[in-house]
């Protein structure tokens, strides 16, 4: 599998992750789709350990496929993860999840940050990247045209607003470090997790 918007994206993501992650680190990524960004960031960044996942057996075997093209011993094989259900053994110094908010009912988002918080040690990072809402509002209209898509699919799914998603990761200790403007109306939301 590739993914037109994984090869676009890459690049941006990694310069963030690379400045707010230690050169050393290990990582789950959850919904990890095709598997492109856990090649390019294990290629970029070999003192980090990344653990792909997803639920979708097409997306393993893609992701599977990927990692042995690549053969990079940083890059583990993919975990059949879904986001509200057992999580691998922490601790973890990072959980990337990248185009899943929107893509997911609500209650997703919920599990999301209550899973990393039992997995990440103190002071690691939630890091979450796709298009939000500010202040009620979309920030571009191709950001409302791709919400309207999304909810015609699964009424469930949605651009969500940025203040909603911090809450509740507030609510599980994680304070909200920064939120960075990315490429085609996105953003990076770190969240650090607080004791």
């Amino acid at each position: 599998m590739k993914s037109p918007a994984a090869a676009r994206n890459r690049q941006p993501i990694l310069d963030v992750l690379s400045v707010i992650l230690p050169e050393r680190a290990r990582i789950l990524e959850v919904a990890s789709g095709s598997g492109e960004h856990g090649v390019h960031f294990a290629a970029a960044r070999p003192g980090w350990e990344w653990q792909p996942s997803d639920p979708n057996s097409e997306a393993r075997d893609s992701i599977s496929a990927w990692c042995e093209h690549a053969g990079l011993a940083n890059l583990l094989e993919p975990l059949p993860l879904d986001v509200a259900g057992i999580w691998p053994a922490g601790p973890f110094d990072a959980v990337v999840a990248i185009n899943l908010v929107h893509i997911s009912p609500w209650e997703v988002t919920e599990a999301l940050m209550a899973r990393s918080a039992q997995r990440l040690r103190e002071g690691g990072v939630l890091y979450l990247y796709g298009p939000y809402r500010r202040d009620g509002r979309h920030t571009a209209a191709s950001n409302a045209a791709f919400d309207a898509d999304l909810k015609s699919r699964d009424q469930r799914w949605g651009v969500r607003d940025l203040e909603s998603v911090v809450a509740e990761a507030q609510a599980h200790g994680f304070m909200l470090e920064q939120t960075i403007e990315m490429p085609a109306n996105n953003l990076s939301v770190v969240l650090r997790l607080h004791a």
